[in-house]
């Protein structure tokens, strides 16, 4: 057994649960902890409901699934473990505290990995003695099935641990970036707030419905974007030219709409209206129900595009 091998999961959601069932997957064995009453029972439905799709999208390996087990004690529960993934929730008091516990018991060489999306590195550092261990890896929700993980360290992190990062995500079939800078939200949350806050600007401001909003989106350049980024795209878009001349030609086409994008916040007005709008979209169908859709939809992309190159 390789040193990563040995994994653990702390706090036990949603991510969490997804985490969980990606390394199992992976022939990983995990050691599961979160406080909430019944969480045993709650993973090991969420595993068992994830399976189906691991073993569609080709993420179960030989010999899976690894052992899980869980325990009441974080220190217990990272004891032996050469990778950590930590999934609590997105308040630094109760991520400090967390890190005090388990930093004693942490193997030499250990990395800790945390899910956060809204938090920065450098926020979380503060709740330890010696940051080494910790880097970012932060997923899309759910892990099991959306590839990306962003990950990042800095010069508080333990030199090597973001390669062992990228080396373990790499051997549970996910796809990762690197992020070079401290921003919040990292890299694609970014992404998607710039693209959101435009959704609901043309909705407030009455040019298309919170559905026709949608549909632009996935059955237009959301299925490109799921081919290849913007920027190769757009590249591919002006011929043999490529990204020179197609800056050369839409210029002063892209100029003027960024000046006309929309500025806003949300406010409890404008919540309403997408609730609105999304609840008509929805037409009674229960979320469960559409969570179903949206994960059969992914990963029936993912295993058609699988063996195709892409850039």
């Amino acid at each position: 057994m390789s040193d990563l091998d040995q994994t653990a999961v702390i706090g036990a959601g949603v991510i969490g649960a997804s985490w969980t069932a990606l390394f199992l997957a992976a022939g990983k064995s995990v050691t599961v902890h979160d406080p909430a009453e019944g969480v045993e029972a709650q993973v090991r439905d969420y595993v068992d409901r994830a399976w189906p799709t691991l073993e569609q999208l080709g993420l179960v390996k030989d010999g899976a699934p690894g052992a899980l087990r869980f325990s009441d004690d974080p220190a217990d529960a990272v004891t032996g473990a050469g990778f950590v993934q930590e999934s609590v929730p997105e308040r630094l008091p109760i991520k400090h505290a967390l890190y005090a516990r388990i930093e004693p018991a942490l193997s030499p060489g250990a990395v800790v990995a945390s899910s956060a999306s809204g938090l920065t590195l450098s926020e979380m550092q503060d709740g330890w003695k010696d940051p080494g261990p910790l880097v970012l890896g932060h997923p899309f929700n759910p892990p099991h099935l959306i590839p990306l993980v962003e990950v990042m360290g800095n010069a508080r992190t333990r030199p090597g641990a973001v390669d062992i990062a990228e080396r373990f995500y790499a051997e549970v079939g996910k796809v990762t970036i690197r992020v070079n800078k401290e921003v919040p939200g990292h890299v694609a949350n970014r992404l998607q707030a710039a693209l959101w806050r435009e959704a609901i600007h043309l909705v407030v401001e009455g040019v298309a419905s919170v559905k026709d909003v949608d549909t632009a989106v996935w059955a237009g350049p959301g299925l490109r974007w799921a081919a290849m980024g913007p920027t190769m795209l757009f590249h591919l878009g002006a011929g043999a030219g490529g990204m020179a001349e197609f800056c050369a030609r839409y210029t002063d086409s892209f100029n003027r709409w960024w000046d006309d994008l929309g500025d806003l916040h949300l406010t409890p007005e404008i919540a309403a209206e997408l609730a609105d709008g999304v609840g008509r979209q929805a037409a009674g169908i229960e979320p469960a129900e559409l969570s179903a859709r949206r994960d059969a939809l992914i990963a029936a992309m993912q295993v058609a595009t699988k063996n195709l190159p892409r850039r």
